[in-house]
């Protein structure tokens, strides 16, 4: 395939998110994309099992105020996991930074949560990001 598409590094998403109709829009964005949603959950604890489980997860989107606790520790037991973060929240606290791959301000346009997974697949593949999108923070990757 001289001229077909790159293979993705990221294609299976875990989404959590605990308002419903950002939850659903969300999901169908990314599944009208080519994405795999592994499983959209709304709280702390359904993550943290789902990253737990043996399903195969590339990038959590996840918002850091969720009903029942906080997306930080969603991003401590996905980086526990292995498994990259974006944040997808109005309320970003600084110290989240290290445990992120990104952060995306809401509200958002949908090109916006594309270009921001697209901008951590390319940091993930040794690349250099085409564009940002409007309202997205690319943190440098944990080292070691």
């Amino acid at each position: 395939m001289l001229f077909g598409r790159k293979k993705r590094l990221i294609v299976r998403l875990l989404v959590v998110e605990d308002e419903p109709l950002i939850a659903f829009d969300t999901e169908h964005l990314l599944t009208d994309a080519s994405y795999e949603i592994v499983a959209t959950v709304d709280r702390v604890a359904d993550a943290v099992a789902v990253l737990g489980s043996t399903a195969e997860i590339d990038l959590v989107l996840v918002d850091v105020r969720l009903a029942d606790g906080s997306g930080l520790d969603v991003a401590r037991a996905a980086r526990g996991a292995g498994v990259p973060v974006l944040f997808v929240t109005g309320n970003f606290p600084g110290e989240a930074e290290e445990l992120a791959a990104g952060c995306l301000d809401k509200p958002y346009q949908q090109r916006d949560l594309i270009g921001a997974i697209e901008a951590i697949e390319a940091q993930i593949a040794g690349r250099k990001p085409r564009r940002l999108p409007t309202g997205f923070r690319l943190f440098a990757p944990p080292a070691g």
